[in-house]
């Protein structure tokens, strides 16, 4: 096989991991009833008319497997975290009691276990739409390799070596899937 094959071999498994990474990503922000950190990772707050990370303006613990507590830097962000809390959508109920915030992370209801475990096939599903797009990329440039003078045989080889990282990587997503589902469902 000629380099441009390989390089597009390597391209295309890069391109497979980093949906493997993104699925990961987005996962953890799907609460299955613990408290974590991650959990308020979309969180945008007004610092001082930036809109900035939350991590980026205060300390966020798991005091225990129920509770969130954030630590801003400064006092004065206590009400805007609080704020910020609120209108991101999470369900979360943010209380301030002056040197920190509290959030207890209520126990979910069958519905909205249901709703998070639908999302989170969703963002498998994308994973698995990035991975077949990488596959495509990889199998482009090897057909266009094949124009340029690529044996026959050395191009099924590529393609059948593009199918096995295809193969690998959706099954990942599978397996990531449905250990969060697991995870979710478990009451």
């Amino acid at each position: 096989m000629n380099e441009d094959v390989q390089l597009a071999i390597e391209e295309a498994k890069d391109l497979m991991k980093k949906g493997i990474d993104h699925l990961e990503t987005e996962l953890q922000k799907i609460r299955a009833g613990k408290a974590n950190p991650n959990m308020l990772s979309s969180v945008q707050v007004d610092y001082y008319g930036t809109m900035t990370p939350l991590q980026q303006v205060a300390n966020i613990n798991t005091p225990d497997a129920k509770t969130l507590s954030i630590q801003p830097w400064e006092k004065a962000m206590l009400d805007p975290i609080t704020t910020s809390i609120i209108n991101s959508n999470l369900g979360l109920n943010p209380q301030n009691n002056g040197d920190l915030i509290m959030i207890n992370i209520p126990a979910l209801t069958e519905e909205r276990r249901r709703d998070l475990t639908k999302r989170a096939k969703a963002e498998a599903e994308h994973a698995k739409v990035s991975i077949r797009n990488a596959r495509k990329e990889a199998n482009d440039e090897i057909k266009s390799a094949e124009k340029e003078g690529l044996s026959e045989d050395d191009a099924k080889r590529a393609e059948e070596e593009v199918q096995k990282l295809t193969d690998k990587y959706t099954k990942m997503v599978d397996e990531i899937y449905e250990a969060k589902e697991k995870d979710i469902m478990t009451v």
